[in-house]
């Protein structure tokens, strides 16, 4: 009897293993969009509006983000009594920043790169279609729990790391490389981590409520949303500079 137990044992191990195996890059992308709330509800959300506060370098800064579905990206945000912002579209981007005196356009190679921010759904969903191509990449520990890794690389040869739990299926952590600013003022190549946490539903769709971005200096900080919004109408003003 203690054989035939050890033997069905055995059996159960070997087949969890090769289910294990098994999984591919599809699998664990499917089973995220699911877990967030299917494709459809996340492919219906026309806009989206978030409103919170960044933790950064000692301030709280009130921070309002604009999304609608291939047309504008754009964040608010107010510091030292003044409001700025940045405003991505398909054609053009301008930026209002504590660093320049008045509005500026935002460089062609730069832009093209905050054009990828217009995706609402996120590149994961039906990323074939968009050009993008999907590798699994070995497990690793994040935040004290296991998580698939998921590279995904885009047309332009610029590649995302999505870290998704095992256990909840939501994301957890994005690694990317990008251009920043250097201490001698250079242009360098750096890498961005990004975490997600403290998920909620809206409408019946999860959204992290507090992403960060670990490190110290200007590059670093914690957002977290108080308000969340789907299919909110925006004001054409949105889409242009307003000094």
């Amino acid at each position: 009897m203690k054989n035939i137990v050890l033997f069905v044992v055995f059996i159960l191990g070997v087949v969890l293993v090769q289910f294990a195996q098994g999984q591919t890059a599809d699998d664990i992308i499917n089973k995220y969009i699911d877990a967030r709330g299917g494709k459809d509800k996340i492919k219906a959300v026309q806009s989206l509006y978030m409103e919170g506060s960044r933790q950064m370098m000692g301030n709280e800064i009130p921070v309002k983000i604009t999304i609608v579905a291939g047309k504008l990206y754009r964040t608010d945000f107010e510091f030292s009594g003044t409001n700025y912002y940045t405003i991505v579209t398909p054609t053009a981007g301008w930026s209002f920043t504590p660093r320049s005196p008045s509005v500026e356009t935002i460089p062609a190679d730069r832009l093209k790169t905050m054009q990828g921010q217009l995706d609402l759904a996120g590149a994961l969903i039906d990323y074939a279609s968009k050009g993008n191509k999907v590798e699994l990449l070995p497990k690793s520990t994040v935040n004290g729990n296991d998580n698939n890794n998921i590279k995904l690389t885009m047309p332009d040869g610029k590649s995302i790391t999505y870290s998704i739990d095992v256990k909840t299926n939501l994301l957890t952590e994005t690694r990317t490389m990008a251009s920043g600013m250097g201490p001698d003022g250079k242009s360098v190549e750096r890498e961005v981590i990004t975490d997600y946490s403290d998920y909620k539903a809206f409408d019946g769709i999860l959204f992290p409520q507090t992403i960060a971005n670990p490190g110290t200096g200007q590059g670093g900080g914690s957002t977290t949303f108080d308000k969340i919004e789907l299919n909110k109408p925006v004001d054409e003003s949105m889409y242009k500079p307003s000094k």
